[in-house]
């Protein structure tokens, strides 16, 4: 599904480190009502994409490795959900057995148009520039 709450939970994880500094897994769940477990699977994914870094040892935590004026909702999305689809008949991987010879119906075509404007949407305004907007 589009928006799920390991994307909800990523940008979240992302706004804790919005501010700069380095923080651990029970600050970020402090700051941010998350449950350590969740946190942890999250951190490694957005660290794979090299949104986040990550310090070992006692005072080791996370921290922002991507600045959050080049970081945008998509790519923390993607980050996390890679299949980034409405609904499963539009991956490519899992076609609908109602769509014949590489055409949708009028439905799914209608819904290929709604996620290309929502990935564009995604993509428009960066982190910063949201967090910018809140303040």
């Amino acid at each position: 599904m589009l928006i799920t709450r390991e994307c909800d939970y990523a940008v979240r994880i992302v706004r804790a480190l919005a501010g700069g500094e380095k923080l651990c897994v029970n600050q970020i769940c402090e700051m941010e009502d998350l449950t350590p477990a969740f946190v942890y699977k999250i951190l490694k994914k957005l660290e794979k994409r090299e949104i986040v870094k990550s310090f070992r040892g006692s005072n080791g935590g996370y921290a922002l490795k991507t600045p959050t004026a080049e970081l945008t909702l998509l790519d923390i999305y993607l980050s996390v959900e890679p299949d980034f689809y409405m609904i499963e008949c539009m991956n490519p991987g899992k076609a609908c057995a109602r769509n014949q010879e590489n055409s949708g119906c009028m439905v799914h075509k209608e819904l290929c148009r709604i996620q290309s404007r929502l990935v564009e949407e995604l993509r428009a305004h960066t982190i910063a520039e949201i967090m910018d907007s809140c303040a």
